[in-house]
């Protein structure tokens, strides 16, 4: 957008340390990415005063930052450039994407929405490695080695097809909130309610389960260390016992405090249906969603395992909760109304993808369906080589290069000796 950068600004309106060099610098529009990070996560740009983010190091006497613990914030004390909501949808999508992305394009826009809905770990984007480059989710937890342990199955799925999963849902749910509008807000009031009130109680018994560990944990640490000053336990085994101990109460540690803030943001009203409603209400076109409306819709999808492992053509379920109501579906959201003829269709397809998969099931459990795959495979690398030696003999004959051992034998020289 030609924005210029900082520095070029303030030297524009006589301050800076670039006060006529601007000629000095240049691109005007170089943003630095640690410029624009630091933009994104200012809390003065919603109105607030941040102060005690430093402090002075007793060794160095240099100041240095410090957690967000131990800053103290004064809210409001000016105009705010920013709201709250929007400020909270970039740090959500700033936090979900900690890698760069990779050589074949940006991040893609699920990344951190998707989880698996068996482990609960998050699914990781990869890209099938046959020229098309089709985007594909899987379970993070299964791929760890050794592999299969911590998640049986990979629960692998087309990137594409949930894009297409939720565009379609939110046109439901658009389409639905302008034809029936009273109807609408009251099945998102109920939805809202009714996983609200089961979702408290879920994560305050987990909170009350994590604090009980915490004293339990507590309590460990005093009695390996009262054993390892009297010389019950020796130093080695002290340090390997405290070291577990102290990461399972950091861990639990933090997880606390993320599930106290999961209740007090359903207790303050902010999953409120509400604000669902105005959100469906602020966009009108939904064939194209980006990022941002990703993170402004979707809280979270959980993807379960396809119904026939080895199945081409199967069914998978995929639930997607929404901010501030949780999982919701538009009354009659994908019913098919089928003949009897369609019906009947559909079961014998049904039945024979049965068969089939049964038949797949027996084969690989006997060896006989690796063999078949193994000879695919060598069949497919023979075709792949022959082509390359095909191109290779047509290089040779082009003269673009000669190989080594057609090379005519150099004799080797003697070195002159001078006088």
């Amino acid at each position: 957008d030609q924005v210029e950068i900082p520095a070029v600004h303030m030297a524009r309106h006589g301050a800076g340390l670039w006060q006529g060099r601007v000629d000095e610098i240049k691109d005007p529009y170089a943003w630095g990415s640690s410029t624009v990070a630091g933009i994104l996560k200012k809390r003065e740009y919603l109105g607030h005063t941040v102060n005690f983010k430093t402090r002075k190091h007793f060794k160095d006497k240099k100041s240095h930052y410090v957690s967000e613990d131990n800053w103290t914030v004064f809210e409001d004390t000016q105009e705010a450039i920013i709201d709250q909501e929007t400020f909270d949808n970039v740090q959500r999508i700033r936090k979900n994407v900690r890698r760069y992305p990779d050589g074949w394009g940006e991040a893609h826009p699920l990344t951190g929405l998707m989880y698996c809905a068996d482990c609960g770990a998050k699914m990781y984007v990869h890209r099938v490695n046959n020229g098309k480059r089709i985007p594909q989710y899987t379970c993070s937890a299964y791929s760890k080695v050794p592999v299969g342990t911590l998640c049986p199955t990979q629960h692998r799925i087309n990137a594409d097809i949930v894009m297409e999963l939720i565009k379609d849902l939110l046109k439901a749910i658009a389409e639905y909130s302008h034809l029936n509008r009273e109807e609408f807000i009251e099945t998102v009031k109920t939805t809202q309610n009714s996983q609200q009130s089961s979702e408290i109680v879920r994560l305050k018994n987990r909170i009350a389960e994590a604090k009980k560990r915490l004293q339990e944990l507590e309590k460990l640490i005093c009695r390996i260390y009262e054993d390892n000053i009297l010389g019950k336990l020796p130093d080695e085994r002290y340090a390997v016992l405290d070291g577990q101990y102290s990461k399972e109460q950091k861990e639990l540690t933090a997880e606390i405090s993320e599930l106290e803030a999961e209740v007090a943001g359903y207790e303050n009203g902010r999953r409120s249906a509400e604000r669902f409603i105005a959100l469906v209400d602020k966009y009108q076109n939904f064939d194209e969603l980006t990022t941002y409306m990703l993170n402004e819709f979707v809280e979270k999808i959980l993807v379960h395992e396809r119904d026939r492992k080895g199945s081409q053509q199967t069914t998978q379920e995929i639930e997607i909760y929404f901010n501030f109501v949780g999982r919701y579906l538009p009354p009659h959201f994908g019913e098919v109304q089928l003949t009897t003829e369609e019906e009947e269709e559909l079961r014998k397809r049904e039945a024979r993808k049965d068969r089939l998969h049964q038949n797949y099931l027996r084969r690989k459990a006997n060896g006989k369906q690796k063999e078949y795959e193994d000879k695919v495979k060598e069949k497919r690398k023979a075709e792949i080589e022959a082509k390359k030696e095909a191109i290779r003999q047509e290089d040779i004959a082009k003269g673009v290069f000669v190989p080594v051992s057609m090379l005519p034998a150099a004799e080797p020289k003697k070195g002159v000796a001078n006088a």
